[in-house]
């Protein structure tokens, strides 16, 4: 199993790709490349979190940068900590939404967000040369800690909503941790605002309950959980909680693109502003930003870094990714389930209607998301013969190949974090959408 770099960090399977001595590395590269400071450290809960943390730690406190280790917590509460902190730099140990043999290390800058990919490939640089710049035993870093991460991320979620509208109704939620570093911030966040919280999952021990990722066919418990429950609705946190998968009161999932889209409606109908998302994000976003005069929409390549250049080059107030990423800066410029929850709580309680209602009169298409197993070598020559294919249609390069038609669309680009294809088609209806997909699969597997 090879290494994954990216401008998303390093992931690897720990003990193979990832080891304690890459770790270290990877951590002295950093603090080379940002020169000394402070630099906070954080990490999800996999059980192997506190193995590379210390190699990390040892790394950056060799080349001279003091740490503040901010314990088990979701991926945006260590990036807003290198804010709070007004630090130099962050790294959070994760591997989203990885299968538990895996782990990784992602950078942030001063500004609490990740590096955009000039500045990820200079990391990545210093790395591969191993020219680093450790100190003499006199300038060696200092490590403290701050236990008021989880708290202080939750405090600040709750100051950019109604908290005590929200509390006034009182909404029955289940919440499925998955046992990650949300698990503690999450139920926090959701007491605060007054909710009964059935929480499952809910111990941060890296104890996967099911596979990770946050799609429909790994929530089957949370639907009839939901259901059981009575619940005004259902949330799914990934392991290091920067994206949130949503269940309605029925018990239906309605997919990770609806978290994005319904966090955007809330933000729009307060406040008016531009708007960021990748790619491979649903056109229910453009559908309903038109909908809220002097909005506009911008796209960028996949990958939260992307987002966030795009975000602050348009001066967007709002943005994120199509796999259940929301992005509010008035927070951190960063992924966060724990906004997400309290944006689309906000809006059931000023909307005073059921959530399957609310989605109903969003836009509505059809997805169809595949992946497959596949090396940088074979996904160059895919990309090249999906482009070569498709010559007369409308199509964009930014990232992989996206090709457009007037009722639906295909992306199909490598991941920045698996070795993995990823091939997305949206229409109006599945039938569509699939066979849009059948027709660039068919391109793909015919590659050797």
């Amino acid at each position: 199993m090879q290494l994954i770099t990216s401008v998303s960090g390093i992931r690897g399977v720990v003990g193979e790709t990832l080891t304690p001595h890459l770790a270290a590395d990877a951590a002295a590269a950093f603090a080379t490349f940002i020169g000394r400071g402070l630099i906070v450290v954080g990490r999800d809960s996999r059980q192997s979190g506190d193995m590379v943390k210390s190699a990390v730690v040892s790394g950056l406190l060799a080349c001279g940068c003091d740490v503040v280790d901010v314990g088990v917590c979701a991926t945006p509460t260590t990036a807003m900590m290198v804010t709070r902190h007004k630090a130099a730099g962050g790294v959070m140990i994760t591997a989203s939404h990885n299968p538990k043999p895996w782990n990784g290390i992602k950078f942030f800058g001063a500004e609490g967000c990740a590096p955009p990919k000039p500045l990820a490939e200079k990391i990545l640089g210093v790395l591969a040369a191993r020219d680093f710049r450790f100190v003499p035993t006199e300038k060696v870093g200092r490590l403290a800690c701050d236990e008021t991460a989880v708290t202080q991320h939750v405090e600040a979620v709750l100051k950019t909503v109604d908290a005590a509208a929200i509390r006034k109704r009182r909404f029955r939620v289940v919440l499925d941790s998955i046992n990650g570093g949300g698990a503690v911030g999450g139920r926090q966040l959701l007491e605060a605002l007054g909710c009964d919280v059935v929480h499952v999952n809910g111990e941060p021990n890296g104890d996967f309950a099911h596979t990770p990722e946050p799609t429909a066919d790994n929530l089957v418990d949370l639907t009839r959980q939901t259901r059981e429950a009575g619940a005004a609705a259902g949330f799914a946190q990934d392991p290091d909680a920067d994206r949130l998968a949503i269940v309605d009161e029925t018990g239906r999932y309605i997919g990770e693109e609806y978290t994005l889209v319904l966090a955007a409606r809330q933000v729009l109908n307060r406040r008016r502003g531009n708007v960021a998302v990748n790619l491979s994000t649903s056109r229910m976003i453009d559908d309903l930003v038109a909908r809220y005069d002097g909005c506009a929409v911008y796209r960028s390549a996949v990958g939260e870094a992307n987002v966030v250049e795009v975000m602050k080059r348009e001066n967007c107030i709002f943005g994120g990714e199509g796999n259940g990423g929301v992005i509010d800066p008035r927070i951190v410029y960063v992924r966060d389930s724990l906004i997400s929850m309290a944006l689309v709580l906000q809006l059931l309680a000023d909307e005073a209607r059921p959530l399957s209602q609310v989605v109903a009169d969003l836009p509505s298409y059809a997805s169809v998301k595949q992946k497959f197993e596949c090396s940088p070598d074979r996904t160059a020559k895919i990309l090249a013969a999906v482009r070569k294919a498709f010559a007369d249609e409308k199509t964009s390069d930014v990232d992989g190949l996206r090709i457009d038609w007037p009722d639906g669309w295909v992306h199909i680009r490598g991941s920045n974090t698996e070795p993995i294809m990823r091939v997305i088609a949206e229409a109006r209806d599945e039938d569509r959408a699939r066979a849009l997909c059948v027709r660039v699969r068919a391109v793909a597997d015919a590659v050797g």
